[in-house]
Formats: C-alpha cells, structure tokens, sequence
C-alpha cells in the first residue's frame, strides 16, 4: 500500500477514535443534571423545603421528557410535606425492578457526589430506557426525599415510605438497587479505606472502582446483579458481600427494602471510605469524574436490559 494512503487511513483512524469511545450515558447531560442540583437558592435539605422541592420539580420533568410515567408520593413529617418523585417504564403490570437515588443532602452543602451523582445517574438511566423499543419487565425509578440525618434510620425517610407502601400492597418486587455516589475516583494508592483494615490487602488501596454491596443471605437477586454488573461494566467492580452489621454495608436506602423482606443491593463509589470531602461544603461538582459515572451507568443500562 502507498505511504500516503497509510498516512490517510491513519488519520481517519484517529479522528474515528473519539465516536468509537462514546458510551451510552452522556456525560454532559449528567454535568447538566449535577449544575441543576447544586446551584438551588439554597442547599437541597429538609430545612429548606423551597430548594428541596425545586430540586423535585427538575427531577419531575426530566423522567417524563425520558418518556417515564411520572408520579409523587407526598407524606408528612414535622408538619411539612415531602415528597418521593416516582416514574415508571416498561409494561404496567408484572414484578418489577426498582431503582433508587436519594436528592436530598446533609446540612449546607452541595452535596456533588452525595447524592448529586446517584440521582444524575438515575435521571440518564431514564433517558436511556425511554429509548429502547420495548423493556422485558417493569422498572421503577424513584428519587427519595429525606434519607439524611435527622431522618437516616427511620420511618421518615423516603425508601422507608416506598418500600413500606409497595409491601402493603402486595406488589411483587424483583430487588431494589440503590444508587449512592457514584462519582469520585482516585487512582493513588492509599486513597481508599474500608471498615476492616485488612480488607485492603483482598480489595486493594486505590480507589478507582466501583462496588455492589450486599449482605449475606440476600439471595438470588444480588448475586446475579453484581456478577452482570461486574461482567457488563468497562471500569474496575469490586463485589462486597458481608453481614448487614458490618459499617458501611447498609448507609443507604436499600436498607428499607430489606427491612420489608425485598432482595436488594447498594452501587456506590464507597462513599466517606474514599470520598473525604463527604458532607462537607467541598463536596463539589469540580472533584467529580464525569467519564467513570458514565460508564457506571453504561454498565447499570446493560444488566437492567438482560432479563
């Protein structure tokens, strides 16, 4: 072959190699999202109920542009109204897949990573389901209010409403994953911690990975999300199975559905193990990885489409 038609193949080589790294998620609709969440009045908690419900407007109207069937789920707590935001796809009726992000933060502050990051991945999830075709199953979305502290642990958190009013109606669940930071990255070693220092030695020190947690016992469902999370994902997956006692393990909404007998799992970056900028005002968009949440949720799409 002539050198300079080598020359000119590899040239459109290298100019195909950006649409060749695409993904699926879109990284700029997540920055879109994050920027939409963090720059309310005021910081997205229970006190100031305006922003929270500024932050669950927006939410609102990006699941139904994806073509979800939205709904709220209000409830009261200290003499104000909350509310859970609810959007639905995939055939009405059938056992359906529910997946989970908390919108509101911890005190003043931005909350970026926590819970900015599970909540963009939920709404670009939405977009993508919202163009496929047909979904095997049912799958329900749900952003929820309240899982911080004063409320963390109790009734009022917005999964323990969900989970509580889908056990009393009888409706059959096929497991419940929850979406907690999903976000900050860092390749140096040391940079990652664990509740059980010798952990290290089994996961590694650097945190650049993403984790499926779950607890022992919690059947079939969470074996097989995360071994075709893990087999799905182009980022590193490290799968954490250990007693629900075990710190960490349970700092999430899934905890609720597990109280109500619903299998379920937690996807996060590892949170305070690895983020120290957690619950604190440098929790910012700035810190975040926008390429790795994306293909986190590239690999969240491909187990939610294999039924």
């Amino acid at each position: 072959m002539p050198k300079v038609l080598l020359i000119r193949l590899f040239l459109l080589l290298l100019l195909a190699l950006p649409a060749l790294a695409q993904t699926p998620a879109d990284t700029a609709r997540l920055r879109r999202h994050l920027v939409a969440l963090t720059t309310t009045p005021q910081p997205r908690n229970y006190q100031h109920l305006a922003s929270l419900n500024q932050a669950a407007d927006y939410i609102t109207a990006e699941l139904a542009a994806a073509g979800g069937r939205p709904t709220a789920q209000a409830y009261e707590v200290q003499g104000q109204t909350y509310r859970n935001v609810l959007a639905s796809f995939g055939p009405e009726t059938g056992a359906r897949l529910v997946i989970g992000a908390h919108y509101d933060v911890c005190g003043e502050q931005p909350g970026a990573d926590d819970n900015g990051t599970g909540v963009a991945a939920l709404l670009e999830l939405a977009r993508l389901l919202g163009q496929q075709p047909a979904l095997p199953y049912r799958i329900d979305l749900v952003a929820y209010t309240l899982e911080e502290p004063p409320f963390f642990r109790t009734p009022q958190m917005g999964s323990y409403v969900h989970a509580k009013s889908l056990h009393e109606a009888g409706v059959p669940v096929r497991g419940m994953v929850a979406l907690e930071m999903l976000g900050y990255y860092d390749d140096r070693r040391g940079s990652q911690d664990y509740p059980f220092g010798p952990l290290k030695w089994v996961y590694g020190s650097r945190g650049n990975y993403v984790t499926v947690a779950q607890k022992l016992g919690n059947g079939r469902f969470g074996r097989t999300f995360a071994r075709r999370y893990k087999t799905a994902a182009t980022l590193p997956v490290k799968r954490f199975k250990a007693p629900a006692w075990m710190p960490g393990i349970d700092f999430s909404d899934h905890l609720n559905y597990w109280h109500f007998g619903y299998p379920a799992v937690l996807l996060t970056d590892t949170a305070f193990y690895r983020n120290k900028h957690y619950h604190q005002p440098t929790d910012t968009l700035a810190r975040l990885d926008m390429r790795r949440l994306a293909l986190a949720v590239d690999a969240l799409l491909a187990v939610v489409l294999h039924d």
